[in-house]
């Protein structure tokens, strides 16, 4: 994505110059759009789990220095030519799915989410760590006027991945839904299932979440550290739809034996270790296992609009963006409560 033409002036951007170096605060030029592009005045960036992966160099082909940040929300500042649909000032936002091709063989069925060249933002492009950025014009979302930045800019990520995830997952009012996690993405997906009209049960580990489980809507707390957690679900009949949070593939495999027949664990944890998964357990009750990553533009959209219709909110931690490196640090601890979020 090639960008710069005019400087227009300085603006703080926290980058990682190489893989494993940490976050440098520099003064770059602020970009003018090309063609196609928007240029976004950065009010608020959630510091995602996957962002990792550019800091620690474990994504391939990322160029360095790179700006990560795919939680975005802000303003409109200026529009390249061909681009009439976003307006200086409007409020947009921004999250993994950073722009398509709109003519390889997903695009033109209209499966954007998994087009062949698809660009994921501050991976492909940087992204939100600066006070401005460029994204393609067909990557931005309209953000609702009742939603803060910083309640906005982890729903670009967190809240379309467990929205999206819940929504397309089969499961009916009613239904019982499991949460494998109460953290960054589960106390989200706590709330959404709760929104969807579920009997939702939270699963985590010790008893210290079972308080905060049940404020976000769950009817029921486990603790996966004191009892088998799948042999809990099949006493209450097992789940139609365990949404597994933690990257934790062995954690997700203990849980199969939890699903009802024709359940589905549906697995938003990033983990690169195999599942222990026997294919007797998927026969017997036809059960199902499936991945899910974030969404399109549009389902961005759709997520915000439910927020902003439900009360549905993510609990935030805010540091300035000069302390990027400590945002990030508290984010990797895991004991942030429970998405961080960079302010400008």
């Amino acid at each position: 994505m090639s960008a710069v033409a005019v400087a227009v002036g300085t603006m703080k951007s926290a980058q990682i110059s190489n893989p494993g170096a940490g976050f440098q605060i520099v003064e770059r030029e602020i970009p003018e759009p090309g063609v196609g592009q928007v240029r976004i005045k950065v009010k608020a960036c959630g510091v995602c789990h996957s962002d990792a992966l550019v800091v620690e160099g474990s994504w391939p082909g990322i160029p360095y220095p790179r700006v990560p940040g795919h939680e975005v929300a802000g303003i409109v500042d200026a529009v390249g030519s061909g681009v009439s649909e976003w307006k200086k000032g409007q409020r947009v936002g921004i999250g993994w799915h950073g722009g398509h091709d709109f003519v390889c063989p997903q695009c033109r069925r209209g499966d954007f989410m998994n087009c062949r060249n698809q660009q994921v933002t501050g991976f492909s492009y940087d992204g939100g760590y600066q006070e401005y950025m460029l994204a393609p014009h067909e990557a931005l979302v309209a953000i609702p006027e009742s939603l803060s930045d910083v309640d906005a800019a982890p729903l670009m990520c967190a809240g379309i991945t467990t929205y999206n995830a819940l929504r397309h997952s089969g499961a009916l009012p009613g239904d019982l839904v499991a949460v494998q996690g109460v953290g960054g993405l589960g106390h989200l997906g706590v709330q959404f299932a709760n929104k969807f009209g579920y009997r939702v049960a939270a699963i985590s580990r010790g008893s210290e979440n079972a308080v905060l489980a049940k404020k976000l809507g769950a009817s029921l707390y486990i603790d996966g550290g004191s009892v088998n957690a799948a042999e809990e679900l099949q006493k209450i009949g097992g789940a139609r739809v365990i949404l597994s949070t933690v990257p934790n593939s062995k954690a997700m495999s203990e849980l199969v034996g939890g699903l009802s027949a024709n359940g589905r664990l549906i697995a938003i944890g990033v983990s690169f270790d195999p599942l222990g998964v026997a294919p007797v357990q998927l026969i017997l009750g036809r059960k199902a296992l499936q991945g899910w990553a974030s969404g399109t533009p549009a389902d961005e959209e759709d997520t915000l609009r439910f927020c902003d219709l439900s009360g549905v909110r993510p609990m935030t931690e805010t540091f300035p963006l000069e302390e990027a490196n400590a945002a990030y640090a508290r984010m990797m601890s895991g004991k942030a409560q429970f998405r961080v979020v960079l302010t400008m």
